[in-house]
């Protein structure tokens, strides 16, 4: 019980342990506000006392505690014993604790401190506490101050970029290019060297756009030589050239590596701190409202290759996405789909989804090629109240409506029938999806035209081969979209 760790460490009984385990009883339930009822404000001055005590592991137990307490009256001893601290690895819990407090007066110190520790030169002994205490001010600076994010003004510079894309499908994006860009495919997308972004923006089939920095494309697997080259390098001239105003910029570090997982996050923080150091805190680490991306991803040579995410561009896409439901497909896998079937598609279509969900694969199908009249139905009404919103968003015009497929009748025939085919998840049974495969492949020849396609999403191909024949359909194309998903386009006649 929180009362009992409390009056023990009152009668100063294994002080240190139970401050350590009052601390973990602090983020539990109701126990901070119990606590605070029960001590009043009586033994604040026992706190205070705490952080004098001759104990290193002690001061920094209470400091976290009084900061877990939240008491305002706090404020100051905690930074008066910050500032006279001498073990460094304490330094940074003052700092922890005195962001759960309102420490707006205490920001000039905070700063001057900060920029001190930014030119101080660091020995290996005390350089991984010292980046701990800078890496807690900067948060406090950060919380306090903010962001101050820029906007991306680069949409017609050129740039060397790579666009992740289905692996299985590097082409279908590479011939939507700028005519004349040179581009090379490789084993996760493209590399291309573009005159501006303007017409690469758009693209519908990529995953992610980033960007090779002429100076920075390679590191060695060390963190000072890694921190040292970033820093040097043009990616500050290449972010201030892209972007109204001046540093600093924030960013976040993203290792793509075999090392395991401990020594991952350990390895992320030291870089990234090593860069927020070596750039004199012109590119600023932090966990939130980050402005860039730094990846860092192991090549074959043990080396990493480093490529840049800026979340300053605005993937404006598939903003009319609002809304989703759990079994909702990806949109680039919508604009996936129909970029593959694009060949069967006809302008002014009469163009069904018979399992529509939110929307995504009818209004993906009518951005590829003008459709005329398209209706989308589900028996899920959550489902068709985000389709509607999201088709508004779009600025389509798309009917939905809330019912089983198996019981839709219409007076005209559809020319396409573009879906993303129920799967198992959840509650639904692989039976059940079986069953829905059987009726579909019977029920859709009511409702499609004589020289009509069929255009699936499918995570089930078996059933898809053997449903289709046997009601007189036949598969003219079969893709795959992911073989870890099982996921299929197919195209049918």
């Amino acid at each position: 019980m929180i009362r009992d760790t409390f009056e023990a460490i009152v009668k100063g009984i294994n002080v240190r342990q139970n401050l350590s385990l009052l601390k973990q009883e602090l983020k539990e339930g109701n126990n901070k506000h119990a606590l605070l009822f029960h001590i009043g404000s009586q033994y604040n001055e026992m706190f205070v006392r705490l952080l004098s005590n001759e104990d290193a592991k002690t001061r920094k137990n209470a400091a976290l505690v009084m900061g877990g307490l939240g008491i305002q009256e706090f404020l100051v001893p905690l930074f008066q014993a910050y500032e006279r601290e001498d073990k460094l690895f304490v330094k940074s819990s003052y700092l922890v604790a005195i962001g759960e407090l309102d420490y707006r007066s205490l920001m000039p110190q905070i700063k001057q401190r900060l920029e001190m520790l930014s030119n101080e030169k660091m020995t290996e002994e005390s350089k991984k506490h010292i980046q701990e205490e800078m890496r807690a001010l900067s948060s406090l600076v950060v919380t306090m101050e903010g962001v101050k994010t820029h906007e991306f003004t680069g949409q017609e510079m050129p740039a060397d970029i790579i666009l992740l894309t289905n692996r299985d499908h590097i082409a279908t994006t590479m011939e939507q290019l700028p005519e004349g860009t040179r581009a090379r495919a490789f084993n996760a997308g493209i590399q291309a060297k573009v005159s501006s972004l303007v017409e690469v923006l758009p693209i519908r089939t990529y995953q992610e756009l980033l960007f090779l920095v002429q100076g920075v494309q390679t590191c060695p697997m060390d963190i000072e030589a890694a921190a040292k080259k970033v820093a040097s390098s043009k990616l500050l001239s290449f972010l201030e050239e892209r972007h109204d105003g001046k540093a600093p910029f924030y960013f976040r570090v993203e290792l793509k590596t075999k090392m395991e997982v401990a020594k991952k996050a350990a390895f992320a923080k030291k870089i990234a701190l090593a860069i927020e150091q070596h750039s004199s805190r012109k590119l600023i680490n932090t966990t939130s409202n980050y402005e860039i991306e730094l990846r860092f991803v192991e090549n074959k040579e043990g080396n990493f290759n480093i490529l840049v995410k800026l979340y300053t561009i605005k993937d404006e896409r598939f903003s009319y996405r609002k809304e989703s439901v759990a079994s909702s497909i990806r949109p680039v896998n919508a604009a996936l789909t129909v970029a593959l079937a694009k060949d069967y598609l006809k302008e002014n279509a009469q163009v069904l989804d018979p399992f529509c969900g939110v929307g995504t694969m009818l209004i993906e199908r009518h951005k590829m090629t003008k459709a005329n009249t398209m209706y989308g139905i589900d028996t899920f009404g959550e489902a068709i109240k985000k389709a509607r919103n999201n088709a508004e968003e779009a600025r389509q015009i798309i009917h939905f409506i809330n019912r089983d497929f198996f019981d839709f009748t219409h007076e005209y025939l559809f020319d396409e029938v573009i879906t993303d085919m129920p799967f198992a998840m959840g509650h639904v049974r692989e039976e059940e999806i079986k069953q829905i495969y059987i009726q579909f492949f019977r029920k859709i020849k009511e409702h499609l035209a004589d020289d009509g396609v069929l255009i699936l999403y499918s995570h089930d191909k078996g059933l898809v081969r053997k449903y289709a024949p046997a009601n007189g359909f036949k598969v003219l194309e079969e893709s795959l979209v992911s073989l870890k998903e099982g996921t299929y386009v197919f195209v049918i006649k």
